[in-house]
């Protein structure tokens, strides 16, 4: 019973407001939520106390015992009140633009606690109260709004619009860092049905959470299965069990869906089955000055894209091959390593790839041929390297040839005894044995660069050289090459038989004076010459494909100047039956590169400091 009860006049209009503002039951009402009301009754707001009169005969009755539930901790309230703030914004924007016939929304409280309450209304004024200290709103409103206009208002969560969302998802990208490597973001045919979801939506899951939680928060897909659990962002394509659990005669095939060489995997990382090969040479002519950078040679500013595989020949290399081999490292970055590197006296190879594919290449197998009669003096020579990637056997030879302005039988010679006694391959595979041929090594592989100092000239003499060069033909070396002994012994097929070459539009590369760009000075007077070269076979017509052939005529510590080509060479599916390298790369020379590169890059950063904190002005 309450104290000092109230006059006749007074409990009138109590009774008035409280049939007014639905706050107090009376009698004649029905019982309408009672537990939440009744609690209301016994800790009335500070708002209210002041108009809440009682009559003497009312006795309120005893609330209900509430269902037990698990308490949400104080991380899932605060989580809740973010999200359903976020979702009530726009519900709230467009609800009061509906105008007085659906109710205005001034003055009502958040959008929060409206859809909280309207969600679950035997929640308890415990778990109430605490979401209102943990979000700093207080629960009894002064002046905002009272306890019976919340309720009174409860009803209009039903007449909320629908959150629906502002613009549509964004398209999702097919295209990777490279054009020939488009693995992220792919979809496969037959798991389409595995959509991305948002990563804001990705929250920390508690253990009790249920499936239903787990598909109301997006975490789970409504396609897939919920036995499946998919990671909505992983890169990888998702397995069925089915499929796996499938046998298959054909596992190990060259038709298998699931081998490590198939049609499936090279689909995956070559759409178009063509890969990128960047082929160069150069003559250092024993110089021990390397260049500082290599990036006018490896990573020409006019090309978009870096290339998947990197090969580099050496004649006359430096002292210091390890040097040069961590050079190539530093400048090529983390995203590519050193498969392979082998030396024949001067003459040195090496194999760059990129780091995601050295799971589909062979073991690497090299051997050397030496041309001259004194054998010691490992200068002119020849050096292959064969691997197999994918289904797609590579032969890469460098060679050295006899020098000599009219030395051109000795350069045939040396070409056939190339062919001959170059023992490649050993334990790889032929991949089309039929069209092979025990006396020539270009002819038991797919694909075959054959690059080096042919040292093949022009017949003509310099003067007449000089002044074709001097017309500024930058595009049109044709006059020249009408002279050329390469291409003269080409035609007659004595040397090369088989292979092409990307037209020519480029000055001769050799002979310069060291560190500058005028040919020779010395009383020699060679005529300069095309003498480095790069040429290619395949055995199917149009598999090698020349994208551009050029010299670099910016690295001058030699007298030749170094030529590359970049070709698109397609790939075809392999057998899983090839002896794999099973990723194996030089570590050691990746992490000294790597090293040397951050290295490089912060001495940069420091100098420039430097020279900035160096200009100080003094007043005397």
């Amino acid at each position: 019973m309450l104290q000092n009860p109230p006059s006749k006049g007074n409990s009138r209009t109590a009774r008035k407001e409280a049939g007014d503002s639905g706050t107090l039951p009376s009698e004649d009402q029905p019982d309408v939520q009672p537990s939440f009301l009744n609690d209301t009754l016994r800790f009335p707001p500070e708002g209210l106390q002041p108009s809440m009169k009682f009559n003497k005969s009312f006795t309120p009755k005893p609330p209900r015992k509430p269902k037990l539930e698990r308490t949400s901790s104080l991380d899932e309230l605060i989580w809740q009140r973010r999200r359903l703030f976020r979702m009530s914004q726009e519900s709230v924007t467009d609800a009061a633009e509906v105008g007085s016939s659906t109710r205005s929304l001034q003055g009502s409280p958040p959008g929060w606690l409206r859809l909280a309450s309207c969600g679950n209304h035997n929640q308890d004024q415990e778990s109430l109260c605490s979401l209102c200290k943990a979000s700093g709103t207080p629960h009894t409103g002064q002046g905002k709004f009272s306890l019976s206009n919340s309720c009174e208002k409860m009803s209009l969560c039903d007449k909320l619009p629908k959150v629906m969302p502002t613009r549509p998802p964004p398209t999702l990208e097919l295209d990777g860092s490279f054009p020939a490597l488009r693995t992220a973001n792919r979809i496969v045919p037959d798991c389409a049905d595995y959509r991305p979801c948002s990563r804001s939506l990705c929250t920390r899951a508690g253990s009790s959470w249920s499936d239903t939680k787990l598909h109301s928060q997006g975490m789970v897909c409504d396609n897939c299965s919920r036995a499946s659990m998919k990671s909505a962002f992983s890169l990888l394509t998702p397995l069925r069990v089915r499929d796996v659990r499938s046998r298959s005669y054909l596992e190990g095939s060259l038709l298998a869906s699931g081998a490590l060489l198939g049609a499936e995997e090279l689909n995956r990382y070559f759409p178009d089955r063509s890969i990128g090969i960047f082929v160069a040479t150069w003559n250092m002519q024993g110089q021990k000055e390397l260049p500082e950078l290599l990036d006018d040679l490896l990573l020409p500013s006019d090309l978009d894209c870096a290339q998947d595989m990197y090969v580099i020949g050496i004649q006359e290399g430096c002292p210091d091959r390890r040097e040069w081999e961590i050079r190539l490292q530093e400048t090529l970055g983390p995203h590519y390593v050193m498969l392979h590197a082998a030396a024949h006296g001067v003459l040195y190879t090496s194999v760059f790839l990129r780091r995601d594919l050295i799971w589909f290449c062979s073991e690497v197998e090299y051997a050397t041929v030496t041309t001259r009669i004194v054998s010691q003096i490992k200068t002119k020579g020849a050096l292959g390297v064969c691997f197999t990637f994918f289904g797609t056997s590579f032969l890469f030879i460098t060679s050295h040839f006899t020098s000599g302005d009219g030395k051109v039988s000795e350069r045939v010679l040396d070409y056939n005894k190339t062919i001959q006694a170059l023992a490649l391959p050993r334990n790889i595979p032929d991949t089309n044995p039929y069209r092979s041929s025990p006396s020539d090594v270009t002819t038991r592989f797919d694909d075959v660069f054959w690059f080096g100092d042919f040292n093949f000239r022009l017949n003509e003499d310099r003067e007449v050289v000089e002044q074709i060069l001097s017309q500024g033909l930058e595009t049109d070396m044709s006059k020249l090459l009408q002279r050329d002994q390469l291409l003269k012994e080409m035609d007659n097929g004595s040397v090369f038989k088989g292979f092409q070459e990307a037209p020519i539009n480029f000055r001769p590369s050799y002979k310069f004076d060291i560190g500058r760009d005028t040919y020779d000075t010395t009383s020699k007077q060679r005529t300069p010459s095309y003498t480095d070269r790069v040429i290619f076979r395949c055995r199917n017509k149009g598999d090698i494909l020349a994208v551009k052939y050029s010299s670099c005529l910016g690295m001058k510590t030699s007298d030749h100047r170094p030529v590359y080509g970049l070709f698109r060479v397609k790939v075809r599916p392999g057998r899983d039956n090839i002896p794999l390298a099973a990723g194996q790369f030089d570590r050691e020379l990746y992490l000294i590169g790597i090293r040397r590169r951050i290295t490089r890059e912060l001495q940069k950063k420091r100098a420039l400091k430097d020279q900035k904190g160096s200009a100080v002005c003094s007043v005397s």
